[in-house]
């Protein structure tokens, strides 16, 4: 593994492709003006996220995968809370 920017690269070709457009989401949610625009991105990041929890070439014995995973949850967490956050604000 390399470190770029702080963000560790895993060297898995499902990992780099999912997290070139989850990272790309994550600029637009962070960017968006309205928490209705957030929302919205981050039920993509979730699904996206969602994706990378449930690869089928998972191997608990190998320390990329168990970092994949761990920040596949992380990202997804993150979406849920935004998601939430966007529901609450509509909800008054």
């Amino acid at each position: 593994m390399e470190i770029s920017n702080g963000v560790k690269k895993i060297k898995c070709a499902l990992f780099s492709s999912k997290n070139e457009i989850i990272e790309q989401i994550t600029r637009a949610i962070n960017t968006a003006d309205d928490i209705k625009k957030k929302a919205m991105l981050a039920k993509d990041l979730a699904r996206r996220a969602e994706e990378l929890l449930a690869c089928e070439y998972f191997n608990k014995k190998k320390k990329e995968c168990k970092i994949c995973q761990e920040i596949a949850k992380l990202r997804k967490q993150t979406a849920e809370l935004i998601i939430r956050a966007g529901q609450l604000k509509y909800k008054k």
